[in-house]
């Protein structure tokens, strides 16, 4: 063949001992080929006359050629994707092991529409946002516009994200968490290099780089391309505290560059909050920090528009049936179940409630003394009513928040309390009395510890709560499903797990995983459970709520304890409840004391308004921003009212007739949230 004929677009050639394909740039002289298979970033030029060319022949098959049914099979796959990379419009379809639902490339044709890439995908839990995500940077990678890439999550995804990113887009990603920085740095070789320099491809933690020591360096270093998971934790809102502010001041001054690409990832935008959702939009375009309050109105279309190229958010109901193509999720049943406190329980339950408003009724001390008092208080409440377990760790410590300072008095409570933080509670409290007299601190000490003594008596056969939710799990595993037992305190966890032990039948195995746990040992703790089939039931807190997919090995969940934050029903309830789940039925119990005026409140109050607005709208609208707190508002109101002479029933009463109009304009908000959202 001749050189002329070589140089031909198109033309496959052989040289260097690889196969090329010639691209319409080549002359005689000089042939610009790209290797058959590879990347932009490979294309080289070949001189004919200094080294040998020739056409890449393919002889015709022959009788020796003849191979085994498996690789006739396997040969076909690879014509299949070689042809599909070749003539379809994204490169990186040859080069995942994932196929993406049609409405899963949305944001990706999104995507390649911005320049740079500046996207919020806010699709519903369980709908594959990071896939989404993922695709996107893969696209970017083959296309060669991108060379590093940067995921930043909250520590406990980090293994998650590493996962999915090799096994599904062959992207193997280096985890840079305060459990690893040390090593990665010691490994560096030259002065002057950071960890991003030497590794292409990161999965950082949030919490570990937005402080003052690394944040400059990865401002500094950071890749061209960053993704940006469980983003509603990185947007400013009132009196959420100086980590979210970390957070956020870093991702906007990563995307403060404008050339970088980068895409937000929440299944909850909107939290009703309208500063944190602007917050977020910002970091997209600094036009949408002010948005205007109404932006439904007519004459408002071109900023509506813009708006809309940048977010994506589909309900489930919106991608069952999407071009053709059917997305099957399970049908989920819910149920609520209740139990009754024991008689012994109740005599405790109502002594330490007793204890508790003349705890917080004690104004010495000062202001701070009354706010940790009332932290305190509220935290022995919610160990109480979750175990005895709990009740009984939590009477013999003392409180990390008489630590904190002034300024983080409130927020540190806030995160141990209302299920605002992004780890396990183990709550160690502080109860001295305000005096700070001896003998007063020897006396609480002394009732403390009976309490204690009291509540270790109570495990078992006389804990009513474990007993009922022993029934509902063994129902479960009767009806061929295997379920997630939700506990919301370290101590609770175990002492279920343990307890379950014993009353289920030697052929169900139970497991229990607690945030005590690094992420790697808890994968182990669950690929074992569940390896050999059979029956099973894993109990775990709220280190498993989030980003994790279970929806393979489980099919059930059990509330063993309320959370304080709805949202976090949803995302405990979306590790089963998700695309993927083999089951055509998944089941939900929301378990509560109907004695319980604590359980009450939340019920009432959080969770069924929340499971309410799901329903009717279709995705999560999280509890108003204005009243995050409405469980520290509900609570507050009733510990610091003065003690009466009623007993128990007087206390249930107290607590929901006294804030009747805070719950009215907490729904009234939450409802207006409902409409904006929708």
């Amino acid at each position: 063949m001749t050189v002329a004929s070589l140089s031909k677009p198109g033309t496959l050639i052989r040289s260097r001992g690889r196969e090329w394909v010639v691209l319409p740039e080549s002359s005689d002289a000089l042939l610009i080929a790209r290797p058959l298979g590879g990347l932009d970033e490979e294309i080289v030029g070949i001189m004919p006359a200094v080294e040998p060319v020739e056409s890449a022949a393919f002889p015709l098959p022959s009788r020796g050629d003849v191979g085994d049914f498996c690789s006739g099979l396997l040969l076909r796959e690879a014509a299949r994707l070689s042809t599909r990379a070749a003539a379809g419009p994204f490169r990186s379809f040859a080069r995942i092991a994932a196929e993406p639902r049609p409405y899963q490339l949305v944001p990706l044709m999104m995507a390649l529409r911005l320049d740079p890439v500046r996207l919020l995908i806010a699709d519903d839990v369980g709908i594959g946002k990071t896939i989404e995500a993922a695709l996107i940077a893969r696209e970017l990678l083959d296309r060669g516009e991108i060379h590093r890439l940067a995921v930043l999550c909250p520590p406990h995804l980090a293994e998650q994200w590493q996962k999915e990113l090799a096994e599904k887009f062959h992207i193997e990603a280096e985890l840079v968490l305060s459990s690893t920085i040390q090593r990665l740095e010691r490994n560096l070789t030259r002065r002057g290099e950071s960890v991003f320099d030497r590794h292409r491809f990161t999965i950082v933690s949030t919490d570990f780089i937005k402080s003052e020591r690394h944040a400059a360096d990865f401002e500094l270093k950071c890749p061209e391309f960053v993704i940006v998971d469980e983003a509603h934790g990185c947007t400013l809102a009132g009196g959420l505290g100086r980590g979210r502010q970390q957070r956020f001041s870093l991702i906007r001054k990563i995307a403060s560059r404008r050339d970088r690409h980068v895409v937000l990832v929440t299944a909850t935008p909107h939290s009703g909050n309208e500063q944190a959702f602007r917050s977020l939009l910002g970091l997209l375009d600094e036009e949408f920090f002010d948005l205007p309050a109404d932006i439904i109105r007519e004459d408002r279309d071109t900023i509506r528009r813009k708006l809309a190229r940048h977010l994506v958010q589909r309900r489930r109901a919106d991608i069952r049936h999407y071009l053709e193509a059917d997305t099957s999720f399970p049908e989920r049943k819910d149920k609520e179940e209740t139990y009754a406190f024991g008689k012994e329980y109740r005599v405790l339950f109502d002594d330490i409630v007793g204890f508790v408003r003349e705890f917080v009724a004690d104004r010495a001390g000062g202001e701070r003394r009354r706010r940790v008092r009332y932290w305190s208080a509220l935290a022995l409440l919610r160990c109480v009513s979750s175990s005895p377990a709990a009740a009984a760790a939590t009477l013999r410590n003392r409180a990390a928040v008489d630590e904190a300072p002034d300024e983080e008095l409130d927020e540190v409570g806030r995160q141990t309390v209302l299920d605002q933080d992004d780890v396990d509670a183990v709550t160690t409290l502080d109860f001295s009395p305000g005096s700070d007299t001896e003998a007063d601190a020897e006396a609480t000490r002394r009732k403390l510890l009976a309490f204690a003594r009291r509540a270790e008596a109570l495990a078992g056969a006389p804990d009513t709560k474990l007993q009922g939710a022993v029934r509902e799990v063994k129902a479960l595993l009767k009806d061929g499903f295997r379920p997630i037992v939700f506990c919301r305190f370290v101590d609770t966890a175990d002492y279920v797990a343990r307890q379950l032990r014993e009353a289920l039948p030697d052929k169900v195995r139970v497991e229990s995983i607690t945030g005590l746990l690094p992420p790697a040992e808890r994968e182990v703790r669950i690929e074992s459970l569940v390896k050999d089939g059979g029956e099973y039931v894993l109990v775990c807190t709220d280190c498993l709520s989030e980003g994790v997919n279970l929806q393979q090995p489980f099919n059930a969940v059990i509330h063993y304890d309320l959370c304080w934050n709805p949202t976090r029903h949803e995302q405990r309830e979306g590790r089963v409840d998700r695309f993927g789940q083999k089951k055509t039925e998944v089941r939900v119990i929301t378990y509560y004391g109907k004695d319980n005026p604590i359980d009450g409140v939340i019920l009432d109050v959080l969770i069924r308004k929340h499971k309410s607005i799901k329903s009717d709208l279709g995705v999560t609208v999280a509890v108003p921003g204005s009243s995050e707190q409405i469980a520290q508002a509900l609570f507050e109101g009733a510990l610091f009212r003065e003690i009466t002479r009623h007993g128990a029933q007087q206390l249930t009463l107290d607590f929901m007739d006294t804030s009747k109009q805070q719950v009215a304009d907490l729904h009234a908000d939450w409802e207006s949230a409902r409409d904006k959202e929708k």
